[in-house]
């Protein structure tokens, strides 16, 4: 997955700017961002705070954690099952 050239805090910032009345297409502009990019940052991080964001962060990726190591067990389980299930 390719990483974000801007921090959660960056990106807060920018949202800000656009809160305190500069257009958005003058902050796309200025920070060399899409205004896609602009408005998908705004669906995920729109009404948070810098510890807030730093918060989502950390159990973004603990989920992907817990998700990989469920997707271990799972292929254990079914190896398992297949030795299991032969008949000798």
């Amino acid at each position: 997955m390719k990483r974000s050239r801007f921090t959660e805090e960056q990106i807060i910032g920018i949202l800000r700017e656009q809160e305190a009345g500069v257009t958005t297409a003058e902050v796309c502009r200025r920070h060399g961002v899409s205004s896609a990019t602009f408005y998908k940052w705004k669906a995920k991080f729109g009404g948070l705070d810098v510890s807030e964001a730093r918060r989502l962060k950390a159990l973004e990726d603990e989920n992907a954690r817990l998700k990989r190591m469920l997707a271990d067990a799972m292929l254990d389980n079914v190896a398992l099952k297949d030795l299991l299930g032969k008949k000798w």
